[in-house]
């Protein structure tokens, strides 16, 4: 009897020793809308290849996020990972050692330097977020619209503005649903939506950065011109029109076209199960290729006080496979993992955005890197600003470039006298 109880003693001992020497990760994240996601889907995936590794999704509110990490790295409490919303403020906890480089990380051969920028050192020498994911932007549109007007997708910027004199004219549907109420919307799915392809990518984009190009030569002038063009193609009234007026105009079937981030394919298929949704890649300027802008979004990074880096370092290279690229973004239509892997979406029109990877240049907003480090004037509120100024008439394509080049200039020493 006494034998019986001590082996069955040792074995219990030597379960708890397993379970001591598992170790728990948790993740710090503002995207608390995907708990089920991370909880019932992801985490498992990993744990079922790495059960000596437990992983605890843990996030915060997305407008209290960057406070509350502040204060838990500040208090030694924060999480092993740390999800990184794209350059400056990640930027500035690597700087304050609060982020390790993941460069030795095997994983990192899966991104390129496109990916990696919005979580590297200005220099580009040291990443220190392996990227997650990205949204994309271009054009939905309404199937059934098209497909009662004998419209075909347009490719070229002459096509386009055939389409939406076509659509106009009928006059059963909007032909553009866009609001100008919030102005984010006109610089970030309008100017920054077609310009990629008007000043060439990177090629323009980090020419502002060197101060090469500027906003109100070139590429980026001519973007601003091809947007004053859709103004007598939006719904009347959009002066008004705020973000989630023009969601419900055209999830209701309403509209024509609708100038998307990728973002919002998950919210019109619940909106609207029924809408017949299409998308078409931002169309050419002057006949030069199509650039899209792949907005790099989420990335996840080491905190450096982690007692527990080696399987963080664990997790973040199954971050970096195809595996998590296809849970992902079959979990969330719209957010494309970064990783040059191979993966394939459920959801058509989200496989649509991506495609366009492989047909298209890509880049990114052009106001997002370095350039909207100043808070007044501020790159990006500038971008705002013009674009929807342009859009309601009161400023020219050649104001509205001048005023944002005049800003960026005011302070950004490459542009200063240019």
């Amino acid at each position: 009897m006494k034998g019986m109880l001590l082996t069955v003693s040792l074995l219990a001992l030597g379960s708890g020793l397993t379970q001591a020497q598992k170790t728990t990760l948790t993740i710090e994240s503002w995207r608390n809308d995907d708990i089920k996601i991370w909880r019932d889907e992801i985490i498992p995936a990993f744990e079922k290849q790495h059960p000596d590794i437990h992983v605890v999704f843990a996030p915060s509110a997305p407008t209290e996020y960057n406070a509350v990490l502040a204060a838990k790295l500040k208090a030694g409490t924060a999480g092993d990972l740390i999800t990184c919303r794209p350059f400056d403020q990640s930027l500035e906890l690597y700087k304050a050692k609060q982020l390790i480089s993941v460069n030795g990380l095997e994983g990192m051969k899966n991104f390129d330097t496109v990916s990696k920028a919005a979580w590297s050192t200005d220099d580009g020498k040291t990443a220190f977020c392996v990227p997650m994911a990205s949204v994309i932007h271009g054009f939905l549109y309404n199937k059934k619209a098209f497909s009662d007007l004998g419209l075909s997708v347009p490719k070229t910027e002459a096509a386009f503005l055939a389409a939406m004199d076509k659509i106009k004219k009928d006059g059963k549907y909007v032909p553009m649903v866009m609001g100008t109420k919030d102005q984010w919307e006109s610089a970030t799915m309008g100017y920054q939506n077609i310009g990629p392809t008007a000043w060439s990518g990177e090629t323009g984009r980090k020419g502002l950065i060197s101060g090469k190009t500027q906003y109100n030569k070139g590429g980026f002038l001519a973007a601003f011109n091809a947007l004053a063009k859709w103004k007598p193609y939006l719904a009347p009234g959009y002066e008004a029109l705020a973000y989630p007026d023009a969601q419900n105009l055209f999830s209701q079937g309403r509209g024509a076209v609708y100038p998307a981030g990728s973002w919002d394919i998950g919210t019109f298929r619940q909106m609207n199960p029924d809408l017949e949704l299409g998308a078409f890649a931002p169309y050419t300027i002057d006949g030069k290729k199509c650039v899209i802008s792949d907005q790099p979004d989420i990335a996840m990074g080491i905190n450096a006080a982690s007692k527990n880096q080696a399987a963080a370092k664990t997790f973040l290279n199954w971050v970096a496979s195809d595996q998590f690229a296809s849970l992902y973004a079959n979990a969330l239509p719209g957010f494309f993992p970064l990783a040059n892997v191979k993966y394939t979406l459920k959801d058509p029109v989200a496989q649509e955005f991506l495609n366009w990877r492989n047909q298209c240049g890509k880049s990114f907003r052009s106001s997002y890197q370095i350039l909207s480090r100043n808070a007044t004037p501020n790159n990006e509120n500038d971008l705002w600003n013009a674009s929807s100024q342009l859009l309601n008439g009161t400023l020219s394509a050649q104001a509205a470039a001048d005023m944002v080049q005049k800003n960026l200039a005011s302070w950004y020493a490459p542009q200063k006298g240019k």
